[in-house]
């Protein structure tokens, strides 16, 4: 193995050769050995730990070291020089400039398989508690095709991959993108002509726009200074095959956006709600913004088990339709409810896993800080005949506090399903005081998730734990938890 570097010494590694850049050094043939978490390998150099991002377990890779520190370092792959037998080929194009799934050249199965060990290993090692045997992961049915919603952007800024710099000529003008975000570079722009994380329908909608839009000359976003009219699109695709389209535009311009309204509904089939909406603002969100209906009732329905969910232009809601169904079936298990409890759903959201949950419980009340939300929570309890339940907006460490509870009745059962940052100490402390014989948490980060249990383990032991992937080809987790009140 051998080691490039300008800096005259690498904390514990003692022998160099040439120099490269200023504080660049290069691991040259660096065996990778096993998976760490978040979607980086690990090898090492005298029982140094590199963790490495874009390489599998049994890979040989060059590395380019990003951070060092005395005892690890992380980096990433420069240039796999061998690969592992482990690895599939890739089903999309973009894979490698993209960073959206970035684990398609493994194996499904292997995915799994990695993300079933960390979420073991964050869980023992953060979490510090003892644990029961964790269940096996629950992997979807389908790994392609299992969105219900994406967001693609314009830019006037098209990244070019390295083959296309070397044939475009000097004076060449590029043209803009449409497509997805470039890792670690906030201006770029990839153009995506093939995404596999939607039916197709995501695919004829971007390229139809982005031939027409082409066509007629409409100018794309530039996010350095703020100039442009096409900044974005937002698709929802619910199971029921709903389809609604937002187009986001940078400032009012009635003729043009009649003509590309009217061509959307003109080419593109099945469009059950066309919307757009004027973003004045420096940032993309658009939840502090008012969509204008252009076409159809502003929202398609979407389907949980027995229970229907109206889907707008700001609603949130879980992406992986068929997956959220087995994850709330999880977590109305490990509630263990017989009908006569009162549920408190914490960062409930649109209150999608109270009202999954509703026809086992006395009582529910839900909890979020997005008002947005929570209107969509009540009309969606209003859709379903649902009588029981409450959505109230607030931060959830305020609103929980002794008096909330005394109002509202004692909990029987808390559902909390925070954030990636997990659950704030106030509330922790708060359930502690407030002795609910079981939570169930709900959790998008294992590691956060480890942090709070090691926290409630004061009163809470953990009685079962199920993992579930929402998300193939990524390195995401979703975990639920059943703790039960010591005695």
């Amino acid at each position: 193995m051998k080691y490039i570097s300008i800096l005259s010494q690498l904390n514990s590694i003692k022998y160099f050769c040439r120099p490269l850049k200023k504080k660049k050094q290069i691991i040259q043939d660096l065996e990778i050995t096993d998976y760490a978490a978040e979607g980086k390998a690990i090898g090492r150099v005298e029982g140094k730990i590199i963790f490495v991002e874009g390489a599998v377990p049994g890979d040989i890779a060059d590395v380019l070291l990003t951070r060092n520190k005395k005892d690890w370092a992380e980096g990433r792959a420069l240039k796999i020089n061998k690969f592992s037998s482990e690895r599939v080929q890739p089903f999309c194009k973009h894979f490698g400039v993209c960073g959206g799934c970035k684990w398609q050249m493994l194996p499904y199965g292997k995915q799994l398989e990695y993300k079933q060990q960390e979420t073991e290993q964050n869980l023992k090692r953060i979490g510090k508690i003892p644990i029961p045997e964790i269940r096996p992961i629950s992997g979807c049915d389908s790994t392609q095709y299992y969105r219900n919603k994406l967001e693609f952007t314009f830019s006037n800024r098209r990244y070019l991959l390295q083959h296309e710099l070397d044939i475009l000529p000097n004076d060449a003008e590029v043209p803009g993108a449409f497509g997805y975000h470039v890792p670690r570079i906030f201006d770029k722009i990839i153009d995506i002509e093939e995404c596999f994380l939607m039916d197709d329908i995501n695919n004829i909608i971007r390229n139809k726009i982005r031939s027409f839009s082409l066509e007629n000359n409409f100018s794309y976003y530039n996010i350095k200074d703020h100039s442009g009219w096409l900044r974005n699109v937002i698709i929802r695709y619910s199971s029921k095959g709903e389809l609604l389209i937002n187009v986001i535009i940078g400032f009012e311009a009635p003729e043009d956006t009649n003509i590309l309204m009217n061509f959307i509904l003109e080419n593109i089939k099945g469009v059950n709600t066309l919307l757009y909406t004027v973003n004045k603002k420096w940032n993309d969100s658009i939840y502090d913004l008012e969509p204008v209906i252009f076409y159809g009732s502003g929202f398609i329905t979407e389907t949980l088990g027995e229970f229907n969910f109206k889907i707008s232009a700001k609603s949130f809601f879980q992406t992986n339709t068929k997956q959220a169904e087995k994850l709330y079936a999880f977590a109305k298990e490990f509630a263990a409810l017989t009908g006569n409890e009162v549920v408190y759903d914490l960062y409930c959201g649109t209150g999608s896993i109270g009202i999954f949950i509703s026809n086992q419980c006395k009582k529910i009340i839900g909890v979020d800080t997005v008002a947005e939300a929570i209107s969509d929570a009540k009309e969606n309890a209003r859709i379903n005949n649902i009588h029981h339940a409450q959505f109230f907006t607030g931060d959830v460490i305020d609103i929980c506090n002794t008096a909330f509870f005394e109002l509202h009745g004692k909990p029987d059962v808390i559902i909390t399903d925070p954030p990636r940052a997990g659950m704030h100490e106030k509330l922790i402390s708060k359930l502690l005081e407030i002795e609910a014989p079981r939570i169930v948490y709900v959790s998008c980060n294992v590691a956060t998730q480890a942090r709070d249990l090691n926290l409630l383990s004061a009163k809470y032991q953990v009685d079962k734990i199920q993992p579930v992937d929402m998300f193939p080809h990524t390195h995401h987790i979703e975990c639920i938890v059943a703790l039960t009140l010591k005695t």
